[in-house]
């Protein structure tokens, strides 16, 4: 991380909604930060949940959690960025872009004119559409401004495999990668099991109708946050244990592989757009983007979902 001018040790989070408080109690728990800002355009509602949170200090360690500015973001290492409409149960993550362009409109440039060194992070859905806007609002280092992508689907990939399995999910070793959306896609050609391919450890277990399997967790995969949102309204922890899990590579400087939403150039034949794919993310954010192996069926899937994005990117005013 650049020295002098940014302070490892602190976070900030822009939102206070459901997102944005369950990613701030989930970040004073792992120990990660020290200290943590939260902002939101109501700031008696970020004042309160900084509160609340704060009151559970004594069990956990010292943590200096207080509600802010944009002006309190300057020296922290990451900004998390949680702030937009919630996707309510009849919308797709892409019905929420002209609502949440807006909003991006008046925080970007908040930390924009600040000449912040740090790290954006991005949550908001649609996060890859949303990604691509801050890069260009920010004008900052593509590198340094990210979204949390498809790491909570591949998240949710593992779980759903490892229950199929039988076997610890920790051991499965798959992505979802392209638009965290419903173009997403399973990277099923280079999916394994303790590095054995995933078809050979299906039959290990016992389990032989690969294509049905892999089409009905595909599915369940991407339909989970539909199913979680029409339950009850709104998804919040898995997607803040998710925004852990990335901070945590980037604050220890872990040069972990995790699917993010960051700009592709020339990759797979797509070009100046923000897709959820595998990269080695550390201290300075994206370090080594990690070309996975694809068969032609799921680069063809990939470049849809690109061209899916890129045609609502194309009707965006970013000016």
């Amino acid at each position: 991380m650049r020295e002098g001018a940014i302070n490892n040790r602190k976070v900030a989070i822009v939102g206070c909604g459901f997102v944005g408080s369950a990613t701030a109690f989930c970040l004073m728990q792992s120990g990660l930060f020290s200290e943590m800002v939260l902002i939101d355009a109501d700031h008696d509602r970020a004042e309160g949940e900084a509160l609340d949170i704060a009151h559970g200090i004594p069990f956990i360690g010292h943590v200096d959690i207080y509600a802010g500015t944009y002006d309190d973001i300057v020296d922290a290492a990451i900004v998390i960025i949680t702030a937009g409409a919630n996707q309510k149960p009849d919308e797709t993550r892409l019905d929420l872009v002209h609502k949440n362009v807006g909003i991006f409109k008046s925080i970007i440039p908040e930390i924009a004119n600040r000449n912040y060194q740090g790290i954006i992070l991005v949550v908001s859905n649609p996060v890859d559409i949303l990604t691509y806007v801050a890069c260009k609002l920010s004008n900052m280092p593509e590198d340094r401004v990210i979204g949390s992508g498809t790491v909570l689907d591949t998240a949710r990939l593992k779980y759903k495999l490892g229950e199929h399995l039988n076997v610890d999910s920790k051991s499965v070793h798959a992505f979802i990668i392209g638009e965290h959306g419903d173009s997403e896609i399973a990277a099923w050609s280079s999916a394994n099991v303790s590095g054995v391919p995933l078809n050979d450890f299906c039959e290990l277990r016992g389990h032989f109708q690969h294509e049905e399997s892999m089409d009905r967790i595909a599915e369940e995969v991407k339909n989970c946050a539909y199913e979680i949102i029409s339950k009850k309204r709104a998804t919040y922890y898995g997607i803040a244990m998710s925004v852990k899990r990335i901070c945590e590579a980037i604050v220890r400087n872990d040069r972990s592989i995790l699917p993010i939403s960051r700009m592709i150039h020339g990759e797979y034949g797509i070009e100046g757009m923000a897709l959820s794919m595998p990269a080695v993310l550390g201290e300075d954010g994206v370090q080594t983007r990690v070309p996975i192996a694809l068969n032609e069926d799921e680069q063809k899937k990939l470049k849809q979902s690109a061209d899916t994005l890129a045609s609502v990117i194309k009707e965006l005013d970013l000016n």
